[in-house]
């Protein structure tokens, strides 16, 4: 049953994830966009139903911009306009059940709220991941990271746990590994980089200008360099190899940094699995270290 509860989204439900999936696709294109177009995918990401069932005159008013806005962010996000847009909403739901859109906590919310939003943040994040993550852009991870030297992996901020997760996966495997959390250490270690090398970089927004330096110094010494962020189109995508892009779901501002962690450390154990897998000598190793690892037998 559809319930539309006002201008804050509609309550129904998503149980296959497949609306999620494609919303996440939308999230990874949305990263270069002017103020109007921006206001379209906002609203696109918040209220897919509004979007899929109203003319381009109805999402224009209530997205506050003009109805070339609407046509220009449709094909900004990789459509050829707006009937194309709501084609492919119509396909990402299959039925009448659909997309719930996260609310914000409140400041005297529970702590069983606050939970189920937490669990809620990191299914949604892993769903839109699945939509997302080029897999052919992964696979040439897998290979570049398989033939390297050695690899840096750099991030500021959640990302550094990130960053700090893959060196533990990558150097269990038997790959050479670094972290080096000094800037100015690292943008030396750049500079001493070659073709053989690659680096990792780690950042949800793909704006982080530590990261970005580090990136750029890496890059411009001829190593590979390997992007692991939200969005295509932004600064650190574009200048990437290969970038790995996890999307995401609207999240309630408490819950986006978590949310893109989360899918980034998946992004993380993935690129490892794939390793073992295509090595078995690197699940050996694991093996030896005493590393989890998927069974490869």
């Amino acid at each position: 049953m559809l319930h539309v509860n006002g201008d804050s989204g509609n309550d129904i439900s998503d149980p296959g994830g497949l609306l999620t999936r494609w919303l996440g696709t939308v999230q990874a294109r949305s990263g270069d966009l002017a103020a109007s177009e921006a206001k379209v995918v906002d609203l696109l990401l918040t209220d897919p139903l509004f979007v899929g069932t109203s003319t381009t005159a109805q999402v224009a008013a209530r997205a506050g911009v003009s109805a070339p806005s609407v046509v220009r962010a449709a094909r900004a996000i990789g459509f050829n306009g707006f009937t194309e847009l709501k084609l492919e909403i119509a396909r990402a739901r299959g039925t009448t059940e659909f997309f719930v859109p996260s609310q914000a906590l409140a400041s005297d919310a529970s702590t069983a709220a606050v939970l189920e939003a937490s669990i809620r943040t990191g299914a949604d994040a892993l769903t839109a991941l699945g939509g997302a993550l080029d897999l052919s852009a992964l696979d040439e991870a897998v290979r570049a990271v398989d033939r390297a030297s050695q690899v840096i992996i750099t991030g500021a901020g959640t990302s550094a746990a990130v960053a700090a997760d893959a060196v533990f996966r990558l150097r269990a495997l038997g790959v050479k590994t670094l972290n080096i959390s000094d800037h100015e250490s690292a943008m030396i270690a750049m500079r001493l980089l070659g073709s053989d090398d690659v680096v990792i970089a780690v950042s949800s927004t793909g704006r982080t200008s530590s990261t970005l330096s580090v990136a750029d110094a890496g890059s411009s010494a001829g190593a590979t360099l390997i992007a692991i962020t939200n969005q295509y189109d932004t600064p650190l995508a574009t200048l990437a190899d290969i970038a790995l892009v996890v999307g995401g779901a609207p999240l309630p501002t408490q819950m986006a940094a978590a949310g893109s962690r989360l899918a980034q450390l998946v992004v993380i154990d993935a690129l490892a699995a794939a390793l073992a897998l295509r090595d078995p000598e690197r699940g050996r190793l694991a093996e030896q270290a005493s590393i989890d690892l998927p069974d490869i037998s």
